[in-house]
């Protein structure tokens, strides 16, 4: 058993909680990539909420076909001070009912008091490094300048999170965001999901939810991982990849699949979105359902080539023995041969191509949750949320709710959060903020930006609560 050693990591993280008997304001900030973006988040004391304001800039990494962690660097010294600038002016009106702290925010027509925060919120890690040192300077500085404290929070813990978020906003329960299915089988679609932002600060008080534990699936260009969320401290990984996360291959698959044309006149370097439009785009053209169980071995082609499904094959070597393992390397690098073998490909078998590259990675990804479930921890389990930049992809949904259901899981309810919601966003560090800090944690103004740092209390860092920085301020 390994050793623990830092004495934070005894505590945990939900006993200590700080009563809450106001609401809680906070300005969030998020640079662990190319993604610059500054939310303010007000949670109310019946845990609804409202996102006074939200913004995000991406850097334009276009001419590098991928993240340049120097262009996204630049980007973040460029654009941050400005966003927290119009941050500010989207601080509540500092009233009444509250004995806080105001500031004179600089209008049209005339000074205005606003709130002053209770607490700045920032990704601290895992990420590039160079850019969490962007917003976590800028963060430091602000709780300095204001004398409030700071929470640097972990960036995939907030992931996880963010379904809380969206119910908090909705004002309800999950049904905002989440796909289940009555006794009949029918699917039942959630309603509009539009730019809900504010929840309701009258009426009864709701739970967060989804309530825990739940399965968490983070699918993203960074990361791949099936995680056992326990509690708000606790997420236990089940699952993650041996080389490549997903998100990173679609991207790269795109950039060999996807007709020149199409990358050149591409928004962003988010290939892997226009890989999914290229895929689906022709009407007449059903979208492959789910295609066999957790062991199926292989895509079949109509042009004499198959994706191999990674760790399908039975027998001692098979899916069970790589229970806790994805991988996505094979799909990439078969689908770059298969492009390289055929320089004049026709679009139509391109397009076929890529929605295997698409299926065949999914089939993969709900393969190690219907293994996982199968575990007397997790059986009783029935919500799944899928977070991460991936989450928004409209196959692969269909893929998870076709696998689920033909293995019997009909009842399993499946959580995707809006798309705005699935990418980096300040959105989310700031909700994962809140919940921190009503449970007493604190960071120290002397916390480094961490490029890497587990969410598993299991690994070597201790995960969440391991790392140096925290204190509790319920703790004595």
């Amino acid at each position: 058993m390994r050793p623990v050693c830092p004495p934070i990591r005894h505590f945990h993280c939900q006993l200590a909680r700080v009563p809450q008997r106001r609401n809680l304001l906070t300005l969030a900030i998020e640079t662990s990539c190319d993604d610059t973006s500054v939310a303010v988040l007000e949670k109310h004391k019946n845990n609804t909420a409202t996102l006074h304001f939200h913004s995000k800039i991406t850097s334009d990494n276009r001419s590098y076909r991928g993240v340049y962690p120097i262009a996204a660097h630049e980007s973040h010294q460029k654009n941050i001070a400005g966003l927290v600038k119009e941050a500010l002016q989207h601080l509540p009106p500092s009233g009444s009912e509250r004995n806080g702290k105001t500031l004179s925010i600089r209008r049209e027509n005339g000074n205005s008091a606003r709130k002053i925060p209770d607490f700045i919120t920032v990704t601290r890690g895992p990420g590039m490094r160079a850019s969490l040192i962007t917003g976590l300077d800028t963060a430091k500085g602000l709780a300095v300048a204001w004398q409030i404290p700071l929470l640097g929070v972990n960036h995939m813990q907030a992931h996880a999170l963010t379904p809380r978020l969206v119910a908090a906003l909705d004002g309800a329960s999950l049904d905002l965001a989440s796909d289940t299915r009555n006794l009949l089988g029918n699917v039942i679609h959630s309603k509009a999901t539009g730019d809900i932002t504010r929840g309701t600060e009258v009426g009864r008080s709701m739970e967060a939810s989804p309530p825990f534990p739940f399965l968490t699936l983070l699918v993203s260009g960074g990361h791949t991982m099936l995680v056992h969320s326990k509690s708000l401290c606790d997420h236990e990984i089940l699952a993650s990849t041996t080389d490549i996360a997903v998100g990173d291959m679609l991207d790269k698959s795109a950039r060999d699949v996807l007709p020149s044309s199409l990358l050149e006149t591409a928004p962003d370097v988010m290939y892997g979105r226009v890989l999914e439009t290229f895929a689906l785009a022709q009407s007449d053209t059903k979208s492959p359902s789910f295609g066999g169980s957790a062991s199926q071995g292989s895509s079949e082609s109509l042009y004499g080539w198959k994706i191999n499904t990674p760790y399908a094959r039975s027998g001692p070597k098979g899916a069970r023995s790589h229970l806790q393992s994805f991988s996505f390397s094979g799909i990439g690098s078969t689908a770059k041969r298969v492009v390289d073998q055929n320089p004049e490909m026709g679009e139509g078998e391109r397009r076929h191509l890529a929605r295997d590259i698409m299926r065949v990675a999914f089939e993969h990804l709900v393969s190690r949750v219907l293994l996982s479930l199968e575990a007397p921890e997790t059986k009783n389990i029935r919500t799944l949320v899928v977070s991460g930049g991936v989450a928004s992809n409209q196959y692969l949904k269909q893929v998870f709710r076709d696998a689920l259901d033909r293995e019997g899981y009909e009842d399993m309810t499946l959580v995707f959060p809006p798309p705005k919601y699935c990418t980096d966003n300040a959105a989310m560090i700031a909700w994962t903020g809140l919940e921190m800090y009503e449970a007493g944690w604190r960071t120290d103004l002397s916390a480094m930006a961490l490029r890497k740092w587990a969410i598993d209390l299991k690994a070597d860092d201790g995960g969440i609560l391991g790392i140096d920085g925290w204190h509790n301020v319920a703790v004595h």
